[in-house]
């Protein structure tokens, strides 16, 4: 086979993964949420159930990482779900005066005590200031530092749960 040959048999093998890739990609996102749930997606929404009192099909957490650290945004997903509304902001005032007391326990709980980032979270919480907010579909954890190290720990905690939340989480990118 000449060389000419062999670039053409190469750049057709490309374009076949190239196609079989994006097939993959397009049906992956079209299946429903249950379906398309990773062992581990279904494993921590379980243990989100026992920790956090909201439904997780009736609302979503954003998670938009920020210069100085992140914001968490936990939403009904139906404007006016004031059932899930109540319960977001409960869940979320306990878990902000937690978090600066340094008590991770339920994110541990949830995603493991080797999530990524956690560690770091809980070392330097005294670094951190988590501030709570209520908005009107829901509730706003805003995380804060002026150290860099922090930032990024808060920045790969924020991936970690995007990651395990799966269809339940959305980037605020």
């Amino acid at each position: 086979m000449n060389s000419s040959m062999r670039r053409g048999h190469a750049a057709r093998t490309l374009a076949a993964g190239v196609v079989a890739t994006l097939a993959l990609v397009s049906c992956g996102s079209s299946q429903d949420a249950g379906e398309g749930q990773s062992d581990r997606q279904k494993t921590v929404a379980e243990r989100g159930r026992s920790v956090m009192p909201f439904d997780l099909e009736e609302t979503t957490h954003r998670f938009t990482p920020t210069p100085t650290g992140g914001v968490q945004d936990v939403v009904a997903d139906r404007p006016g779900d004031t059932k899930q509304i109540d319960l977001i902001r409960a869940h979320l005032r306990k878990e902000a005066a937690a978090f600066n007391r340094g008590d991770f326990a339920d994110p541990a709980r949830i995603h493991g005590a080797d999530m990524p980032g956690l560690a770091e979270l809980q070392d330097g919480y005294d670094r951190i200031e988590v501030r709570y907010e209520d908005r009107s579909d829901g509730a706003t954890l805003t995380y804060t530092t002026e150290d860099s190290a922090l930032v990024d720990a808060l920045h790969d905690w924020f991936e970690a749960q995007l990651g395990d939340h799966g269809a339940h989480a959305e980037s605020g990118h």
